[in-house]
């Protein structure tokens, strides 16, 4: 299947799916690891990834849509609006009407900064 194909606008995105929310920016091991676990936790049920806008990205949006639609476990990919207040996210969120909803958003900032403290020691030693 062509990946691309999963990246869908919002208006034809499948409602009722395990619907998760992050950034994405840079694409770790852990954050496949913990999309197979949340698609593993409801089976049968479409996983449906919102890639969301981050000043100071280091790829942009699309490339971080299809780096998430490559993903085996990822059905759906859907791509907030950069220029979209919270309310609007929240909006998005909220037309989607998932089944269950999972923000990673917090989790990938900590490790990408855990990513870049790294390679930082590295180059510095």
């Amino acid at each position: 299947m062509d990946t691309r194909t999963k990246i869908l606008n919002p208006e034809a995105a499948p409602r009722a799916c395990t619907v998760v929310t992050g950034a994405f920016d840079v694409l770790l091991a852990e954050d496949a690891r913990e999309l197979e676990r949340i698609r593993a936790s409801h089976p049968g049920r479409p996983l449906l990834v919102v890639v969301l806008p981050l000043p100071g990205e280091l790829l942009p949006r699309r490339a971080r849509a299809e780096l998430v639609a490559a993903l085996r476990m990822v059905d759906y990919v859907v791509t907030a609006d950069d220029a979209a207040p919270d309310a609007a996210k929240d909006a998005l969120l909220a037309s989607l009407e998932p089944a269950q909803l999972v923000r990673l958003e917090a989790a990938q900032a900590i490790r990408k900064r855990q990513l870049m403290e790294h390679v930082h020691r590295r180059q510095t030693s």
